[in-house]
């Protein structure tokens, strides 16, 4: 991966659920940062090394067999280094003189933090405050240099400092929203004690990105596939500003696109954003190749690689073209690619895992460095449309996955009429900038109903709506019931072939917010 940034941190993975909530809170300072595996490699970084390394909690205990240890290349780094958890136990045990035990007492969920020693971790944090637990070892004996700046009723070792360099650890998790000053203690450690100047902005990374762009392409031309998302027209937009008229966007009706999407998006590109757009019609040829097909992962495979066929068809008169652009983010790699140490894959994204072994365009991913409320704030100062950028995240595989079945054209006929409705009324209502992300999803179940003085046996379909920042977690939305009321009623009405709609109150983790 490449580093865009001349400062950055290093977040070294030991499998936390947290671990992009970490790089979310370094981002926020703005400060580049990237996640690599506990056992990187360092040397790689030599061109370029990191200002700071971060090291992240974990699910093991540092005693157990097999359980990730620390690389002590990373202090001679001679750099700051935060271990959170898992990442203070690991360093204080594996090679430092400390240890760590099992407690008697595990400590999980919220707990009070007592700052006993004044610091720069700490600075401007108050002498007790709310932090978020997770662990079942204890620091029983510390390292003869490092000593003891904050602790709970629970955990004597809340924090530490290393008196002779800039090594901290803590206990909690300051990542967490569940941590109440969590965000000012990791701006003090990436901002004040490794003196980073905050340089990541959308300003800075559209100025270097374009310039990555026109050293990538050189003379060569690119195809960008358009999916009528925010990230593929970000993606479209910056590499439009890179290299002008050696750009053309295709937008391919897959089938499974929502509701006279096909229509309004190809209004917006080339009214709106003016982007040189060709419009491809292929959804028979979608939709013959997922007839019947169930499994999520065959649905994103097929997609993945019709796209690519598509887009070789499309520029098959023209051999200029040399790059394939996609709107890839970070949380697509990082949940696509098992490179994160013992991080598991949650999922192949489309845009990663979808694409075929051979391709005869190389990949082109201008925004694989951001996280989504990041592609938002640089399509804003890309100048696109305020309306456009506020639209909600909408999957490659549309809403073939949004089937939780085999697919057909009346069940794709189904879930747009229905999703039409929740939108139009979210809409209508002002509820739709309030929400994240608002789907419909068509289970695959059908229910007995009564219409008309007639039995009916009809499918069901779970409205789903979440409240997020940027889509590593979520809370689903609180409705009003007279809403939702409407929302089902007009569906059962006026969608032939539903008859119940039930609403999916779960959050992320330990939902997804997407059911496939």
């Amino acid at each position: 991966m490449t580093i865009p940034e001349k400062e950055w941190i290093l977040i070294l993975d030991y499998g936390s659920q947290y671990n992009q909530l970490i790089a979310r809170r370094v981002r926020e300072s703005q400060v580049y940062c990237e996640i690599h595996p506990f056992n990187v490699d360092l040397k790689q970084f030599e061109s370029n090394p990191p200002a700071g390394v971060i090291l992240s909690g974990g699910p093991m205990s540092v005693n157990e067999k097999g359980a990730p240890e620390f690389n002590r290349a990373v202090l001679d780094l001679d750099v700051p280094v935060l271990g959170i958890c898992y990442g203070l136990q690991v360093m204080i045990h594996t090679t430092l003189t400390g240890s760590v035990a099992n407690a008697e007492k595990r400590e999980f969920g919220r707990a009070q933090i007592s700052v006993i020693k004044r610091n720069a971790l700490f600075a401007g944090i108050p002498d007790t405050s709310t932090v978020w637990m997770s662990h079942g070892d204890h620091i029983i004996r510390l390292p003869d240099t490092f000593e003891v700046i904050a602790r709970t009723d629970n955990a004597p070792v809340a924090a530490v400092k290393d008196s002779t360099r800039p090594v901290y650890g803590v206990q909690f998790h300051p990542e967490v929203i569940h941590t109440d000053h969590g965000r000012e203690i990791l701006h003090n450690f990436v901002r004040n004690i490794c003196g980073l100047t905050g340089i990541w902005t959308p300003g800075s990374f559209i100025e270097s990105t374009i310039d990555r762009i026109r050293e990538t392409i050189g003379n060569g031309k690119v195809i960008c596939g358009l999916s009528g998302g925010v990230d593929s027209t970000v993606a479209a937009t910056l590499i439009h500003r890179a290299i002008g008229d050696r750009l053309l966007c295709v937008f391919v009706n897959n089938g499974v696109l929502r509701k006279n999407e096909f229509r309004d998006v190809q209004h917006l590109y080339t009214e709106k954003l003016k982007l040189p757009v060709k419009a491809v019609d292929a959804s028979d040829l979608f939709l013959d190749r997922l007839e019947g097909v169930s499994d999520p992962e065959a649905k994103r495979k097929i997609i993945g690689n019709t796209f690519i066929e598509v887009f070789d068809e499309a520029v098959s008169d023209d051999d200029g073209f040399t790059h394939l652009a996609q709107g890839t983010l970070y949380p697509d790699v990082i949940e696509s690619v098992s490179f994160r140490g013992p991080s598991v894959t949650i999922k192949s994204h489309h845009n990663v895992g979808g694409l075929p072994d051979k391709m005869n365009l190389a990949l082109l991913e201008p925004l694989r460095e951001l996280f989504k409320d990041e592609v938002r704030k640089v399509g804003l100062a890309l100048d696109i449309p305020r309306e456009f950028i506020g639209r909600h995240p909408f999957p490659g595989p549309g809403l073939s996955i949004r089937i939780l079945s085999d697919v057909t054209r009346e069940k794709v006929r189904l879930l747009q009429d229905a999703d039409a409705i929740f939108i139009d009324e979210l809409r209508s209502q002002n509820l739709y900038d309030s929400v994240w992300q608002a789907l419909v999803v068509l289970l695959p179940v059908q229910s007995v109903g009564v219409m008309g003085d007639e039995r009916t046996y009809e499918y069901v379909v779970g409205l789903r709506a979440v409240t997020s920042v940027d889509g590593m977690t979520a809370d689903w939305a609180h409705l009003p019931y007279e809403f939702l009321a409407r929302v089902s009623n007009r569906i059962i009405n006026e969608v032939i072939g539903i008859n119940r709609v039930v609403y999916d109150i779960s959050s992320k983790p330990p939902a997804t917010i997407e059911w496939e």
